[in-house]
């Protein structure tokens, strides 16, 4: 297993090695043990599977606020998306700034997103299924969002008219967002 710091302090992709053959393949999808070894310490207690039917849909910016936040660790088991982390960690000197990444199911990847940072995806292919592991359960009171199009962030997702649930469609600027997300260096 590679995993790799990226330009977000915290966030980290994760290439598990994958044993291919006629058959198909094996990979460990997840090892507690690694993880531990590069520092990463969260215990997570569920999983999470979303499927999306059309190429196109944006789910997020999505995040919940402290005591109830939520580490991430993505990956996609049928087709593919565009995965996008935003520093929302108030101080940061990265606060504001996103990255994207292809996660797909012939690239293995998976994406470690921490407590502090939105995070959000765009389906690039249909029937696009993601499982993601969570270290707190879902808080309704602490759930919260940043607009897909926030012009401030300037994201450059690979759609225009995308397919957005109600909820997505109405969550603020990341200016006028609720957030207690302090940077701790």
């Amino acid at each position: 297993m590679k995993i790799t710091d990226t330009k977000l302090k915290g966030v980290k992709q994760i290439e598990p090695a994958v044993h291919q053959d006629h058959r198909g393949f094996f990979m460990e999808s997840f090892n507690d043990r690694i993880l531990q070894d590069y520092g990463i310490n969260e215990s997570f207690i569920q999983d999470n599977h979303s499927m999306s039917r059309e190429a196109g849909v944006i789910r997020g910016l999505h995040y919940q606020l402290s005591p109830k936040g939520q580490t991430k660790l993505i990956r996609v088991v049928s087709g593919a998306i565009y995965d996008v982390v935003v520093d929302i960690r108030l101080g940061s000197p990265t606060y504001g700034l996103w990255q994207s990444f292809i996660l797909s199911e012939t690239n293995y990847h998976q994406l470690l997103v921490p407590k502090g940072f939105a995070h959000g995806f765009c389906t690039l292919v249909p029937d696009t299924e993601i499982i993601y592991k969570v270290d707190a359960y879902y808080s309704p009171e602490h759930d919260r969002g940043i607009a897909w199009n926030d012009p401030d962030l300037n994201i450059d997702w690979p759609v225009n008219k995308p397919v957005l649930s109600d909820k997505d469609s109405k969550h603020p600027l990341l200016a006028s967002a609720e957030n207690n997300f302090k940077y701790e260096g």
